[in-house]
């Protein structure tokens, strides 16, 4: 394993759902688990680090790019959390940019849908489908499989028993709609998924994190479902 430069990176505790490229990241306390959430790369792309509070184990939702940015995130404590595992959101290019190197250096486990396992850079070590769990340390995450924006785009889930569920979309469900597709059978598809496996099963009050972009919760964007649907994107 090789150690990536440094690079600072100031995390910010007051967490609102919103980071700027190349600014603060900012984290999110919860009984369990914290989550930090960070912007790297051209495209403005979210990255999230969950860590287990019991264990200081870490997960990473999408290892978008700025590897030594994302790098640096695990060690803005004293005692930075070992990254166990790297969950790729779908295979578009700019999720999976410091996926190679942040694996290599941080000897992380892979994690992807076998559907998009072969465009990305590393074989997963890990393929997981629908209603599969993953752990962070001691907090099991579930595997939700949301088909349209890419044949293996999934989205993670945690239930939080003392709170509310906390969701990580990817590219497949935004503040505003669903994920870009390119045809009218892989929008039907997405949108069906998205109203099925998501708005369907889980509360109002799910807080969910996109690829890009600000948060929202389920509750905000169920009154525009049909709306979407009617709009074809």
């Amino acid at each position: 394993m090789d150690r990536l430069p440094s690079a600072t990176v100031d995390v910010l505790e007051n967490y609102t759902g919103h980071v700027d490229p190349g600014g603060p990241a900012a984290r999110r306390a919860l009984d369990a688990l914290t989550i930090t959430k960070i912007s790297v790369g051209p495209m403005d792309n979210n990255a999230y680090l969950l860590v287990c509070r019991s264990t200081n184990e870490a997960l990473l939702i999408d290892a978008a790019n700025d590897p030594e940015r994302l790098s640096d995130l695990l060690d803005t404590t004293p005692d930075g959390p070992r990254l166990r595992t790297i969950v790729t959101t779908h295979q578009h290019g700019d999720h999976w940019q410091a996926l190679a190197a942040l694996a290599d250096a941080r000897g992380a486990n892979t994690v992807a849908h076998e559907l998009d396992a072969p465009v990305l850079p590393v074989t997963p070590d890990v393929l997981v489908d629908h209603g599969d769990t993953l752990k962070v340390g001691e907090v099991p995450l579930s595997i939700i499989h949301l088909r349209g924006h890419t044949p293996g785009s999934i989205a993670v889930v945690y239930d939080d028993p003392t709170g509310h569920p906390h969701l990580f979309t990817g590219d497949s469900l935004f503040p505003g709609g669903v994920g870009k597709t390119t045809s009218a059978d892989n929008f039907a598809s997405l949108i069906n998924d998205v109203e099925d496996r998501l708005f369907a099963v889980l509360p109002d009050d799910t807080w969910f994190y996109p690829g890009h972009g600000d948060d929202s919760t389920l509750g905000k964007e169920r009154p525009s479902l049909a709306e979407w649907r009617a709009r074809g994107w």
